[in-house]
């Protein structure tokens, strides 16, 4: 019997682009770093981008317990047959501990872009018709539509670049049973002013998409809040910053809102595609 999903990916989990990459010259590295976050005690890693079920191979090939996710893969970029194929494959090789994460990306990233909700739902039926369990897939969702979604026809919703006001609503749509693991963004800095302009490094490609300045109008930001890399009110609320008790205070912020687990997104000014290994250990001593 599987280990139901809540439990497989646990409270605390890592997001990152770095993870992903399938340049050869990095797979040890990727290996050893898959292997030291599950020995820090972290339950999931969600490798970030669009990631497809082979992306989670060398990190599932290294480590015995540890759940590996696509936060996400676009519905755009591998259609529904091709994401099932490689979940079968990966699941045959690692029973139990795949999560395939799917999204509906930007339009601004996807030329074919179109009625993004029925894109979804269809290509949800494409993966029933292929045998992809509902338990073991989760949707990147934001808005009212695409969370019930979550609930009816996937194990919960992975929701990215939110707040936990954005969570308590998740929370209420999505009802008690479905998964709900939040990313969250960490900038592990005391100082103000260098903390928040770390955060708005980080946050301004964001800016440029429709899809999170819609949700963030939703939680209630305005014009203003969206204005020159973003208001401090905006950046406090989407990135944890301060000491350890201020990181761990807001943090557990989400669990309060009613979050199963938060995938925590370190921004530190380097490339996103680099491991912060050194800070993964730092917040699983805070954290963990």
């Amino acid at each position: 019997m599987s280990t139901p999903l809540k439990e497989s990916v646990g409270r605390y989990g890592i997001w990152n682009v770095g993870l992903r990459s399938e340049d050869p010259a990095l797979r040890p590295e990727i290996a050893e770093a898959a292997a030291e976050l599950e020995q820090l005690g972290y339950g999931a890693v969600w490798l970030g981008g669009s990631s497809a079920p082979r992306h989670a191979v060398p990190l599932l090939d290294a480590t015995s317990r540890l759940a590996v996710g696509t936060s996400i893969q676009s519905i755009w970029q591998y259609d529904a047959d091709a994401s099932a194929a490689g979940f079968t494959e990966v699941e045959s090789a690692h029973p139990g501990r795949f999560v395939l994460g799917l999204g509906v990306s930007h339009a601004k990233r996807a030329e074919q872009y179109r009625r993004p909700y029925s894109a979804m739902v269809s290509y949800l039926d494409g993966l029933d018709a292929a045998g992809v369990p509902a338990g073991r897939r989760v949707l990147a969702a934001l808005g009212p539509k695409t969370l019930q979604l979550s609930a009816d026809r996937a194990a919960g919703a992975i929701p990215y670049l939110v707040t936990p006001e954005h969570t308590a609503q998740a929370r209420e749509i999505l009802g008690e049973a479905p998964l709900l693991a939040p990313e969250f963004g960490v900038v592990l800095e005391t100082d103000p002013t260098r903390a928040r302009a770390l955060a708005r490094e980080h946050l301004a490609m964001y800016l440029t998409l429709p899809n999170y300045t819609n949700n963030f109008a939703r939680l209630g930001f305005t014009e203003d809040d969206l204005a020159d890399g973003g208001s401090d009110r905006l950046i406090d609320a989407l990135y944890a910053w301060g000491d350890e008790d201020r990181i761990r205070t807001r943090v557990n912020a989400f669990f309060d809102a009613g979050a199963d687990h938060v995938a925590l997104q370190v921004a530190d000014g380097g490339p996103r595609e680099a491991l912060p290994r050194e800070a993964w250990r730092r917040l699983a001593d805070i954290l963990i």
